[in-house]
C-alpha cells in the first residue's frame, strides 16, 4: 500500500465526501427539506463518516485510528439505514436511494478493507515525527 501523506488521499474519505455533498443535495429539496429530524441526523451521519477517517488519521496511534476508522464505518451504516427512511417517505427517488446507497456501501466496503489490512500490519502506520527543532 502507497504511503497516505494526509487524510485527503485516502479513498474511503474521497467516497465519503462524495456522499456528504450528495447526501445535503437531496435533503435541501422538497419536503425532505422540512423534515429538520431527518435530515439533520443525516447530514450529521455523512459527514461523521469523513470527520471520523479525517480524525482518526491525526491521531496518536495506530489503535486509535483503527477505532475512528470503525466509527466512520458504523456512520455509514446510519446513512444507509436513513436512506430507507428516505425512500419509504417518498422525499428521494428510487434512482436518488440507489446512488447514495451504493456511495455509503462503498464507502463501508473501502473502510472495511482499510481496518483489515492495518488490523493485518502493526507497523503500518507508526506515529513518527521527523526531527523538528523547536524555537520558543
Amino acid at each position: 500500500m502507497a504511503t497516505i501523506r494526509c487524510f485527503e488521499e485516502i479513498e474511503a474519505w474521497k467516497t465519503a465526501r462524495e456522499l456528504t455533498m450528495l447526501v445535503y443535495r437531496l435533503s435541501g429539496t422538497g419536503q425532505f427539506e422540512c423534515d429538520f429530524g431527518l435530515k439533520n441526523q443525516m447530514q450529521r451521519a455523512a459527514v461523521s463518516v469523513m470527520s471520523n477517517i479525517a480524525e482518526g488519521f491525526e491521531s496518536a496511534s495506530q489503535a486509535q485510528f483503527i477505532k475512528y476508522l470503525n466509527y466512520a464505518k458504523a456512520s455509514a451504516g446510519e446513512v444507509r439505514s436513513q436512506l430507507y427512511v428516505a425512500r419509504d417517505l417518498n422525499y428521494i427517488s428510487t434512482e436518488d436511494f440507489e446512488l447514495s446507497f451504493d456511495l455509503a456501501e462503498k464507502a463501508s466496503a473501502q473502510l472495511a478493507r482499510f481496518i483489515g489490512y492495518l488490523e493485518r500490519n502493526a507497523n503500518a502506520r507508526l506515529v513518527r515525527e521527523e526531527i523538528a527543532i523547536y524555537e520558543i
